[in-house]
């Protein structure tokens, strides 16, 4: 009964056994210490191996009963339909198992670049992450971009090298890769045995114990491998090999942590093949939760090869949650701190919420408070994730991840906390350790929350209901879809009337479109995919503007003067930076400040040459009168408009999105690729080697990108992949300006 099942390519009898299995496991104790929870995150570029990975995991784990595959559209974590019918992952899926005595919530994230706010607000509740990476091709462009988020968020990793059995990986070309391109110190712990063809296993380099996996006669599953200690007369050569990793290990955590250095040239330093196992471990674990360095592991988890040596991995070098440091939970003490990092539509229980546990605890009934909203909301009940399937709890404690179901405000990157009280003790706290400043609730309240950076939206097009009596229907499926997704944006043309949807590319909006048809039974028309320029000025200007209005018996008075100025320094942002000049701020209560600043922003939504956004601009209000029994709405529309005045005086510049373009191609096909791209405009920076391949890297404009993939497939016989990722905006010159306008007025 607490099950809402879909109907996709698993069968029947599949789904039975894994709710089967989850409700065996949820009835077993469902309370674990806090130093035996794992929240874990899978990260990678697309197609290097995340879900393949993630199946193995439930499969060893026991979560599962059969080993699901991405090609057959049966996996467990993508279970949307476009999942499984595109061998991708889209949306972020959560799953909670157990491994030994260990209990590990992990979230399996999508690898396309078009997906990257899934990877972002996933990592915000991640105390652990492990890196995957395809063996024969080493860092790529996406696996820099999930890289470079985990570092902003502090998250400590490991690298699993996948894919060893595959044509060309190379253990060695992998790990320096990794080096270079990561900037990290990788730490092996584990040698392949062979590689390509070849490998059969492994060897971990801590405790010299070779692991052979050995399928017996009617499967091949992995669960069947041998364990040994490796001895010199198995294999001399790879004897050696191993002994020279573990010593070149030694010197690398007793390098890095001060304790080990002292049992190195201590107790150990005459021969630290004496070193036990155990305290080489707790050294890496140190190293890896300071991070300072990432263990390396490798295997195959489509050939079912250490994947169970990974998930030791997982346990015994990733922080369990009282090991990560949150500024904030000094301030809550013991009362519950929650964050809601993601949300689903259902069709029966409406909005669930995926929420993180800091401290405290949660049960079903219980009423919480939403800070960011600023209200109170109660839950109804506490599932257990597993996919697109869940089973009820009856209460969730610190540490762990749940969805709620009741809650109809919160939204992504909302803090939820017990009551109002609870906020407003936590702030007093706060306050009290800052040396007692005095701030204002809202400033000490962003203090406590932890939101979702959203990237801006690169393309956009009209979307059209069949019929004017479907538009309601399409307003609400879009509003479900924004809350599940804050990439996505939507907007009303103020000229046109029609929906405008913008995303962060082609596959995207795709999807979106897709989604509409199928969940909510919309058929819908898009608009030609257009491309989002930015708007900026070009000098600096002033303008005037008096607005002298009376409704009733009240008289609206302002004048306003505005000086705007082309940014320096800091870019590409389109809120602009906003100051008084000497004499005029003081002059002004809060809320006055807040309407003219409203007034300002709003201005720079919608530029005045094309209705782009305006970017990078300074703006300074240099006087301001105004009546008063004037409305903040009254001020603000003069101020908007006096900003209009300014913004088409300092000259219109129209500016591009600049993409980092990344293309893996064939030594034969390389010229070809070349010249096409010298024909959109591009900019090659480099070309590296990848093996047998070439990695063309260049910058190239997004509008000369439109419809590259089927090009790119004609130019190199399918065989060349490449991944866009927004680097800049860039001026476009007057010649391309000009045929923009032309384009955009219909002209041409």
């Amino acid at each position: 009964e607490c099950f809402c099942f879909r109907k996709y390519t698993v069968s029947n009898m599949q789904q039975k056994k894994n709710v089967i299995n989850l409700v065996c496991y949820s009835v077993k104790n469902n309370v674990f210490a806090l130093c035996r929870i794992r929240n874990i995150g899978i990260m990678a570029h697309i197609d290097a191996g995340k879900t393949t990975t993630t199946e193995r995991m439930l499969y060893y784990s026991g979560y599962i009963r059969t080993l699901g595959d991405v090609d057959d559209g049966d996996t467990v974590t993508d279970f949307m339909v476009q999942e499984r019918e595109r061998g991708i992952t889209i949306q972020s899926a959560a799953v909670t198992f157990d491994w030994k005595d260990y209990r590990i919530n992990l979230i399996d994230t999508p690898g396309h670049v078009d997906f990257t706010v899934e990877v972002e607000r996933c990592l915000r509740v991640l105390d652990g992450a492990v890196a995957v990476f395809d063996a024969s091709a080493g860092v790529e462009a996406q696996t820099l971009t999930v890289w470079r988020q985990a570092d902003k968020h502090q998250i400590p990793r490991i690298c699993f090298l996948n894919k060893m059995d595959k044509s060309r990986a190379s253990f060695t070309y992998a790990v320096e890769s990794i080096k270079q391109k990561l900037k990290t110190k990788p730490l092996l712990l584990q040698l392949p045995i062979g590689e390509a063809k070849t490998f059969r296993g492994l060897v971990d380099v801590v405790t010299k114990e070779q692991i052979i996996w050995k399928p017996t006669s009617d499967l091949d599953d992995g669960k069947n491998f041998e364990q040994k200690l490796l001895l010199e007369a198995d294999d001399p050569n790879l004897f050696q090999e191993v002994q020279d990793a573990r010593n070149t290990l030694i010197e690398q955590v007793a390098d890095l942590d001060d304790e080990f250095a002292e049992l190195v040239l201590g107790e150990y330093s005459e021969n630290l093949d004496l070193i036990p196992a155990d305290k080489l471990q707790s050294a890496i674990r140190r190293v890896t939760l300071a991070q300072k360095a990432v263990p390396v592991l490798c295997g195959s988890a489509l050939k079912n090869k250490g994947v169970q040596p990974l998930l030791d991995a997982v346990t015994m070098y990733l922080p369990a949650p009282n090991e990560r440091s949150y500024e904030f939970l000094q301030w809550y003490k013991d009362d519950l701190c929650a964050l809601a990092f993601k949300v689903l539509h259902d069709k029966c229980r409406g909005p669930l919420v995926f929420i993180r546990v800091y401290s405290g605890s949660l049960k079903p009934q219980s009423a919480v408070y939403n800070i960011n909203k600023s209200c109170t909301e109660r839950m109804s009940r506490l599932l257990l994730p597993f996919a697109d399937q869940q089973i009820e709890i009856p209460s969730l404690m610190p540490g762990n991840i749940a969805l709620t179901v009741g809650l109809k405000q919160s939204a992504t990157g909302d803090t939820i906390v017990l009551s109002k009280a609870s906020a407003v003790a936590a702030a007093r706290r706060a306050r009290r350790d800052a040396g007692g400043e005095k701030r204002s609730s809202s400033n000490i309240e962003s203090l406590l929350l932890a939101g979702v950076e959203i990237p801006d939206p690169v393309f956009f097009c009209t979307i059209e209901p069949p019929s004017m009596a479907k538009q309601q229907d399409l307003d609400n499926a879009l509003s479900c879809l924004q809350r599940e997704d804050p990439s996505l944006k939507v907007k009303l043309d103020p000229d046109t009337g029609q929906t405008v949807l913008c995303g962060m590319g082609e596959l995207h909006i795709e999807i979106i479109h897709d989604r509409i048809k199928r969940e909510y039974g919309i058929e819908t028309y898009l608009g030609p995919l257009q491309i989002a320029y930015r708007e900026t000025i070009v000098n600096a200007a002033q303008a005037t503007d008096v607005l002298d209005k009376t409704v009733g018996d009240k008289r609206h008075f302002v004048t306003a003067e505005l000086e705007v100025r082309p940014r320096s320094g800091e870019r590409a942002t389109t809120k602009p930076a906003i100051e008084y000049a000497v004499g005029v701020i003081e002059e002004l209560p809060k809320e006055v400040q807040g309407a003219v600043e409203n007034g300002i922003t709003n201005s720079c939504i919608q530029g005045p040459l094309l209705g782009f956004p305006v970017q990078d601009i300074d703006v300074t209000v240099q006087s301001l009168t105004l009546h008063p029994n004037t409305s903040h709405t009254m001020l603000s529309a003069c101020v908007s408009r006096c900003m209009q005045k300014a913004l088409k005086k300092a000259g219109i510049q129209i500016l591009e999105p600049l993409m980092n373009l990344e293309i893996t191609v064939s030594e034969d096909h390389l010229s070809a690729a070349l010249a096409d791209l010298a024909q959109r405009r591009g900019n090659v920076q480099e070309i590296q080697s990848r093996q047998d391949n070439r990695v063309v890297v260049a910058t190239v404009p997004l509008a000369e990108m439109m419809g590259y993939s089927t090009v790119l497939r004609s130019l190199t016989s399918g065989s060349a992949t490449f991944t866009l990722e927004l680097a800049s905006y860039q001026a476009l010159n007057s010649q391309e300006q000009s045929a923009l306008l032309q384009r955009r007025m219909g002209l041409v």
